[in-house]
């Protein structure tokens, strides 16, 4: 009878541990952040993310690309709102470049729990992209590459594509972006930030090491400033995102972690 009575005991401290695990399980699943928002830069489009996207989404991952249409900066950050709308919980929301400045400012969403910068701007309240890239002039800046149709929209030369945005990208890669390269409003980057979602938010920066879009030491120092938690890709160009595809996957889940602890 005792026996009986004591393997009882026994199945019942089994199920009631079980009981006890699939709770805490289920708690633990639910305060994840599994939602993971991508935001592209200017001249360049979502497809650059699939590299990303495919990991993210192997790793488990909800993952969302904005394509905002660059035609202002406005309709870009709105575009990104409507894409966290759907999110059925908190995200990350994430940026290269010029969308930088589209998460600073969309990123007070509810839904945002953090920002990951990925070779990008991080403008502060009242600040314009413009002029914090002057603190560090790039050498696309500097170069002439930029140029302008007459309608005010901006493109990079297709034939100093390579050299200035994506040189760790073959050369067969690096032509087909540039020539089907997004145009951007050239208003669009001396928009001023009104609210930074950063002040009040954790944030992330990956420092492309090699970059001639945007100089790395004013990534550096937008991260600084922040006090962002900062990774670096030595050797990489401002096409980070789609010639280390692993090392931006990464940072961006370490996030989600941070933020679900």
């Amino acid at each position: 009878m005792k026996i009986k009575i004591r393997r009882i005991s026994q199945s019942l401290c089994i199920i009631l541990l079980l009981l006890t695990c699939c709770t805490l399980s289920a708690q633990s699943e639910k305060g994840r952040v599994r939602n993971i928002v991508l935001v592209h830069g200017a001249w360049a489009d979502g497809s650059g993310w699939k590299g990303v996207y495919d990991i993210l989404v192997k790793d488990g991952y909800k993952v969302s690309i904005v394509q905002e249409p660059e035609t202002s900066f406005k309709e870009d950050v709105t575009a990104t709102k409507r894409i966290l709308a759907l999110q059925d919980g908190p995200c990350i929301l994430v940026a290269h470049s010029y969308g930088g400045a589209i998460i600073t400012e969309a990123g007070t969403d509810p839904s945002v729990a953090g920002l990951v910068y990925v070779a990008a701007h991080m403008p502060d309240s009242g600040e314009k992209e413009s002029d914090d890239g002057k603190r560090f002039p790039s050498d696309l800046a500097k170069s002439g590459a930029i140029k302008k149709t007459p309608d005010g929209f901006t493109y990079i030369d297709p034939a100093q594509f390579h050299e200035y945005f994506a040189a760790d990208l073959s050369a067969e890669q690096a032509a087909f972006m540039a020539r089907s390269q997004v145009f951007n409003f050239a208003d669009n980057f001396s928009a001023t930030v009104t609210t930074a979602a950063w002040r009040t938010k954790p944030s992330w920066m990956l420092v492309a090491g090699s970059d001639r879009t945007i100089n790395p030491d004013l990534e550096r120092w937008y991260a600084e400033r922040a006090k962002s938690h900062t990774v670096e890709v030595a050797g990489a160009s401002h096409s980070v995102y789609v010639s280390h595809p692993r090392e931006v996957a990464d940072v961006i889940e370490s996030a989600a972690r941070t933020v679900s602890k």
